[in-house]
Parts: structure tokens; sequence; C-alpha cells
């Protein structure tokens, strides 16, 4: 008991630190500087990648942030070349400078393919830490440098070119190991310099490291995104469990079959001839309107809606998490669906109403299809409620007999009487009209 206190209290812990740290990021966002320099910072990053699919977008992303990188350190090593006594340095200025300026063009490479600019940085890197070594000897330590092409290879050409990734890695290890045995200290074109030397290997030492974390960690930034998009959609189709379910077993079949539940459909009624009349984006843009309102309400009453087809809405409580309320819920729903259509009547001078049939019991449910795959009900308790819906009236809620049973404690009905309903035969039906007031929440 102590320890599940303990656990709660540190959730709660965490989710109140969260929720400091999205507000203080949020203020930070607003402020003109934070504000500028991010979107300088997205625009640096996009830069060349437009007309791209979005996996190679990302990938260009990361490679204009890598070239960034590299233009920044070196022209710091241009600095630290210039500042260093003696003129025999200066060639070093001068190659750091050239490669400051040809990789600031790989924006303007990926207008010719997706790989040229990476391919422009591998070249100039090779020749320019090869060049340089010729000058200070593996002393220098600029052969480190060529750690960065185990790895960033990889991000900058994709594993569909995977074979090219891993020449340029073996060509970068060839190159370390060509200017460790051929360039020592009595072949360097500079008079090695104990003090300067270090400080040349341990900037270049902390530009290799740097090189790869930032890669790496922009790269599994992008990832992390990604996976955030492709979650989110998923949740938009598929219930939070199922997607939850098919994260931990993606080649499991989804199929449950569930005791007793809840089915609802919704028809607007006259909607074919009111199409017409109102032409294609007016229509659209009415649907979109509705079913946005009715997806608003579900959430609210834990409802999880099913599809829409046309104008028709289909939603079900007690799946795929079963609860003892179903029926409420979306007896709730209903009305709450029919107040709505009420509403947007009025508001745009539209003649709309709204069927609705609801019916409980046993249903079956699961994923079906690969592509463009849906979360979808069957079973008789789902025909029945559409076949309600097919037969209620506008404005109204008609349900069968086991929804009357189970929401007599809490709504007021008004009998239908005896209707004749396909594949059930004569069948006592009742018109929801309203919520008990003792009932209400």
């Amino acid at each position: 008991m102590t320890l599940r206190k303990h656990r709660s209290s540190g959730e709660h812990g965490m989710t109140r630190l969260r929720q400091i740290l999205r507000s203080a990021f949020a203020v930070l966002a607003k402020l003109p500087g934070v504000s500028l320099l991010a979107g300088a910072m997205g625009w640096l990053a996009e830069a060349g990648t437009s007309g791209y699919p979005t996996d190679v977008k990302r990938r260009l992303m990361i490679l204009n942030m890598f070239s960034y990188l590299i233009i920044v350190t070196t022209v710091i090593f241009a600095l630290q070349y210039g500042l260093t006594e003696g003129r025999e340095y200066l060639p070093l200025v001068y190659i750091n400078l050239a490669i400051a300026a040809i990789v600031s063009l790989v924006p303007l490479m990926h207008r010719i393919n997706d790989i040229a600019g990476g391919l422009l940085i591998v070249v100039t890197e090779y020749v320019a830490i090869t060049s340089i070594a010729s000058f200070l000897g593996r002393e220098g330590g600029g052969q480190v440098l060529f750690v960065v092409g185990a790895a960033a290879p990889f991000f900058v050409f994709g594993l569909e070119r995977l074979k090219l990734a891993v020449l340029v890695a073996l060509t970068g290890l060839a190159l370390h190991l060509y200017i460790w045995f051929n360039f020592t200290p009595d072949v360097a074109r500079i008079p090695p310099n104990p003090r300067i030397l270090n400080d040349i290997y341990m900037q270049s030492a902390i530009t290799a490291f740097g090189l790869i974390a930032a890669t790496v960690w922009y790269a599994f930034r992008l990832v992390e995104n990604a996976k955030a998009e492709t979650d989110s959609l998923l949740r938009n189709i598929l219930p939070d469990s199922v997607v939850e379910r098919l994260k931990t077993k993606p080649d499991t079949l989804i199929a449950d079959t569930f005791d007793s539940a809840s089915i609802l459909f919704s028809d607007i009624s006259g909607f074919v001839p009111l199409a017409r009349s109102l032409g294609a984006a007016r229509t659209v843009d009415l649907l979109n309107t509705i079913v946005r309102e009715f997806d608003t309400l579900a959430a609210r009453h834990g409802v999880e809606k099913i599809k829409t087809i046309g104008d028709a809405y289909m939603a079900a409580a007690g799946i795929p998490e079963p609860v003892s309320d179903h029926t409420e819920r979306v007896a709730r729903l209903g009305l709450d669906m029919l107040q709505t259509i009420e509403r947007l009547r009025e508001e745009n001078g539209i003649d709309v109403a709204l069927r609705i049939g609801i019916a409980s019991g046993p249903v079956m449910a699961g994923v079906i299809g690969t592509q463009k795959f849906s979360y979808d009900v069957w079973g008789d308790t789902v025909n029945l409620a559409s076949r309600l819906e097919s037969r209620s009236e506008p404005g109204r809620i008609l349900i069968c007999p086991a929804c009357r049973q189970r929401l007599e404690h809490a709504f007021d009905f008004e009998s239908r009487g005896k209707i004749e309903i396909k594949g059930v035969g004569l069948q006592e039906t009742f018109f929801v009209t309203s919520q008990k007031a003792v009932a209400s929440h």
C-alpha cells in the first residue's frame, strides 16, 4: 500500500514537472528573439529540400545541419591557425576557409539530386583533411575527423544506398590509417610545435565527437518526430488500446468478441437533395463540421467512433475496452448529437434532421485490411442498430428492448410500438426522449 502511494506521488510529481516544463518552453517560444531564431533554424534546415518525399527531406535536413556544423568548426579552425605565430600556418587558414565556402553550397546541391550534397561534403573533407595532415603530420590529429565518416554516411546517404555509405566509411578508415603511417612528424611540412599540436589535436577530437554527437542527436530527433506523427495518425484511425497491441505485436490478428456493447447509427434525413442544392464545396464543409462536432462529443462521452459512410455516423461503446455503462454512454451521445444538429440547422439556415438507432448486445470487432485499414464491428447487434436507425424518425433516437432495460433507470422513453425489423421480426421499440434529471451529471 505504501509502495503504491509513493508510486502515485512520484507519477503525480513527474506529471507536474512536465506541465511546468511545457509552460516554460511555451513562454520561451513566444519571446521575439527565440521565435525568430527558431524560424531561422527551421528555414536553414529545410533549405533546398522542397519537392522531395518526406523521408528523403528528413535525411537532407540532417545533412544541412551537418554542413552548418562543419562550416562553424572549420571557421574556428581557420581562426585558430590564423592566430598561430608563423606564416607557415596560412595555407591551413586558406584550406579551412575553402572548406567552409564549398560546404555552404550543400543546400544548392540538393537541386541536382539527393546525394550530390553528401558527395560534395565527403570529397571536400577527405581531400582537405589529408592535405592538412601533410602540413602538420599525424600529430595534428586531423585524421581523428575521419571517425565521423564511420557514422555520418549512413545518415547522409540513407540505408537504401548502403553500399555507398559503407564505401565512404571504409575510405575514411583507409585515409585515417594512411595518414598515421605516412605522415610521421619527420615528414611534416610545418616544424612540429608540441604546444600548438596539442591544441590542434584537442580541437580535432572535440570537433569529431561534437559532429558525431550532434548528427546522431538530430537524426534521432527527426526519427522520434516521425514516430510521433505516425503514432498520432494511427490513433486517429484506431482505438488507443488497439494501437498499443499493434505496436507490440504488429503481425498479430486483432479480433475480439464482446459479450455486451452498444452500437449507435445515425443518418441525416434528406441529405441527398440538400447536397444537390449546396454544391460540392458547401456539402463537404457542412459534413466536416458535423463530423468534427460528433467526434468531440464521442470523445467527451467515452464512445469510440467507428466510421462514417457518406452522411452516416457509426459509434460504439464497450469496445475495445469493456465498460458497464456502454448503453448510457451512447444514449447521452445520441441526445447531444440531436442538439448539435438542431443548433447547426439554426446557425446555417439549412433543413437537416438526424435519425438515430441504438442497439445493445454481443458484437465482434477487429482490424481489417492492409491498406487504408480500419477497426470495424460486426454482428446481429450492429445490424439491428442500423435497421433501427432506418426505421427511426427525424430528430429522434429509436432503441431496442435490451437498450430500454439498460436505460430505464436514467432515461425517459416513448413507446414506438411493435415494428417489423428485417432479420428480427416483429419487435417492440422505443424512442429515447430525455435523460432523467436525477441521473444528470
